[in-house]
């Protein structure tokens, strides 16, 4: 159930985004104004985080998780009939945020359900919900073609509307959190949580795996279209398709860190990704290899493909693995806070690169330097990981 909510909030969250290139198009945007309004949703959504996380560990999600599903359907509706300028797209995306926040509600249920050993992979199972912003770009462009741009929005607030009655119904407390409430202030919770250093530490490493996830989530169809000339659809495709590897990946990134060094695979995971993300953008630069009198050009077909689909394996493993992470170094009555942080970064990392992406392309005509700079990132919090946990883990073994 904690899935479900999750996928269906998280296709909310998503609906800009395939429509990005047709909204350029039919209302004039810059390339920086289409990055903000498929980036804006994001705020809410990873800044809502922190309190819904806090909000979580008190009310439980059985409350949690419907409120945030009802709270979503106001922005998707209004979205759908409304969303035909720039002030009412950035308006109703901020608020279509809503959805994002559903993570740091699943994490602390999740969590609380399952012993220690098989938290990663749980957790990793619950991560699959991501695969929302997949079935969004399998379908938003499509029903909207159809039957009019509203039908997708309008098919979303149905199946919110009827999560949240169903998820009233079903969800129920996990085992030591007898009545599902508890008192105390969500925002000294917030605000002590954001104090600690290993919460700061994991929100960094989150900001890179899941950052990156949603970053490309959102902002794949754009760079294919406007680098390589593809067509809308098939970008919007190719999308889908990164988010499935990534969605898929994510349990295995978990169900790897219940067996093996959870510092050690998640270094490795981010360093494969910078890999993959140079490779990437030696194809966005147009890259040819010399062999003999012969001149070969790294394209987007094979070699591209490649890049990219390696890139969300590594970035959607990574993302388990850093929330396997979490449920080792965090006591259950703080994970719904901690989450509501990591969460929160994972999100503004998906925030930034869009727009920087747009500005750097605006300016220069190229993504290659954007891919560069999230190759260095990557390899660097592979190599942080190796090192900056050792006190933490040390504590745990005790």
């Amino acid at each position: 159930m904690a899935t479900l909510g999750f996928a269906l909030c998280f296709w909310a969250w998503a609906l800009l985004s395939p429509l990005a290139v047709t909204l350029r198009e039919e209302l004039g945007l810059t390339s920086l104004q289409q990055s903000l309004v498929v980036a804006t949703p994001v705020i809410v959504g990873s800044l809502g985080r922190i309190p819904a996380g806090a909000l979580t560990d008190r009310l439980g999600a059985k409350v949690m998780f419907p409120a945030v599903a009802v709270l979503t359907i106001l922005p998707v509706l209004f979205l759908g009939f409304f969303g035909d300028n720039l002030a009412a797209l950035l308006i109703g995306g901020f608020f279509l945020g809503i959805g994002g926040t559903s993570f740091a509600v699943g994490v602390p249920f999740v969590n609380a359900w399952h012993p220690p050993a098989r938290r990663g992979a749980a957790l990793g199972i619950f991560g699959m919900g991501t695969g929302g912003t997949a079935v969004a770009a399998f379908t938003t462009l499509q029903l909207a073609n159809a039957f009019g741009r509203p039908a997708p929005f309008v098919l979303v607030a149905v199946l919110l509307a009827g999560y949240a009655v169903l998820a009233w119904f079903v969800l129920r407390v996990p085992p030591g959190r007898a009545g599902g409430a508890r008192g105390g202030n969500w925002l000294s919770a917030a605000l002590h949580t954001l104090a600690q250093p290993v919460a700061l530490k994991l929100a960094m490493l989150y900001a890179i795996a899941f950052g990156g996830f949603v970053a490309f989530s959102v902002y794949l169809p754009t760079y294919l279209v406007n680098n390589f000339g593809m067509d809308k659809g098939d970008g919007a495709l190719r999308m889908a398709g990164f988010v499935v590897v990534s969605v898929v990946a994510r349990p295995v990134g978990g169900w790897l860190c219940d067996r093996y060094s959870k510092t050690l695979v998640l270094a490795s995971l981010l360093i494969v990704t910078g890999l993959f993300a140079l490779l990437a953008a030696l194809v966005g630069a147009g890259t040819t290899v010399i062999v003999g009198d012969n001149t070969y050009p790294v394209a987007l077909e094979p070699v591209g493909t490649v890049a990219f689909l390696g890139m969300a394996a590594g970035l959607g493993a990574g993302a388990g693995a850093v929330f396997a992470l979490v449920a080792a170094l965090v006591e259950p009555a703080r994970v719904g806070a901690v989450t509501g942080v990591v969460g929160a970064a994972g999100g503004l990392g998906g925030f930034v690169p869009p727009l920087l992406m747009g500005a750097i392309y605006g300016a220069f005509g190229s993504y290659t330097p954007g891919l560069l700079l999230l190759a260095v990132v990557a390899v660097g919090g592979g190599l942080f990981t190796l090192v900056g946990f050792r006190k933490e883990l040390a504590a745990t073994t005790q």
